[in-house]
């Protein structure tokens, strides 16, 4: 039997598969529309081991789960062992024995790695604080569907160089785009991540510098969860970090932006911008139920050869 295979960063899988998936999340994005049966995993259960809070990742991964044909359980540290001490190894062990695919929202990147390493089923991150590739997938595929092929483009991340902006630097990797990040002295991306990136990934302090020209403009929060304390801090140094009519005016003429959410409307992006009729920032959020759809089907199917 092959080594299970996890989906903890856009580097678990090679670009071909990454273009699979998503040309696979259109594909049943386009079925469910349809009505058609996608439940392929009569019997799976998903495992949602979850130590921060979330609205879009539960409910996609809860209802994808149901689509085809599984159910889901939600496991938070307030009703499991985990939240009590029990190591990540032993949790992994016992949890994996139980069901067929489990998804980890935690803190530490390595509490993925290391739960993932001890386990016998697929492990998808659904958030840690270094990377966040779930939500790339939904993004590329947003992208794919409004513009075609994102291969040879520019991107600007606007804001923290947060798990967001780091998914989006293994994402320029696989995608194939140059990635301009524009954030505050300061927040800058793991200096690693940057290095080992430097031919397509690039810091430029000025936002409206950093968007001429670009085919997409993507923001998230200021304070991610966990630094809300800084909240007042970071608005003063993020002040000039808006994606609003002004920056999308420095991009080329049919650029895209996108927000993770949830969106503080008036700070990262403009609440114009967010309630523009034809803002792509919706049919992003409803793309992770369908990119994850597929990165189930295709982890699943994996796991049985």
């Amino acid at each position: 039997m092959s080594a299970t295979r996890h989906f903890l960063t856009l580097l678990d899988f090679s670009p071909q598969e990454l273009q699979q998936l998503i040309q696979r999340g259109i594909e049943m994005k386009r079925e469910h529309r349809a009505g058609k049966d996608q439940r392929a995993f009569p019997g799976t259960s998903l495992a949602m081991i979850f130590s921060k809070s979330s609205t879009r990742t539960r409910v996609s991964f809860e209802a994808g789960i149901a689509h085809l044909g599984g159910q889901a359980m939600f496991l938070s540290p307030q009703d499991t062992q985990l939240g009590r001490g029990e190591p990540i190894e032993d949790s992994a062990r016992v949890i994996s024995s139980m069901v067929d695919i489990v998804v980890i929202r935690t803190f530490g990147h390595d509490i993925a790695q290391r739960f993932a390493a001890n386990s016998k089923v697929p492990v998808i991150n659904a958030l840690t604080d270094d990377y966040h590739p779930c939500q790339l997938l939904a993004d590329m595929q947003t992208y794919v569907e409004h513009r075609g092929s994102i291969a040879g483009k520019s991107v600007c991340w606007v804001g923290d160089g947060n798990n967001m902006c780091q998914s989006y630097i293994n994402a320029a990797r696989q995608f194939d785009f140059e990635l301009r990040i524009a954030c505050p002295p300061g927040f800058e991306p793991k200096a690693e991540l940057l290095e080992a990136n430097s031919d397509r990934v690039h810091i430029e302090h000025d936002p409206m510098v950093a968007a001429r020209g670009c085919d997409l403009l993507v923001t998230d929060v200021w304070a991610s969860m966990g630094q809300e304390e800084e909240q007042l801090e970071r608005a003063k140094q993020f002040k000039p970090y808006q994606i609003n009519s002004a920056l999308m005016g420095e991009a080329a003429g049919d650029a895209l932006y996108m927000h993770c959410l949830p969106a503080h409307r008036g700070e990262e992006i403009s609440a114009q911008l967010m309630d523009a009729p034809d803002t792509v920032i919706w049919d992003e959020a409803e793309n992770r139920l369908h990119a994850q759809k597929a990165l189930m089907e295709t982890l699943l199917l994996a796991n049985r050869a």
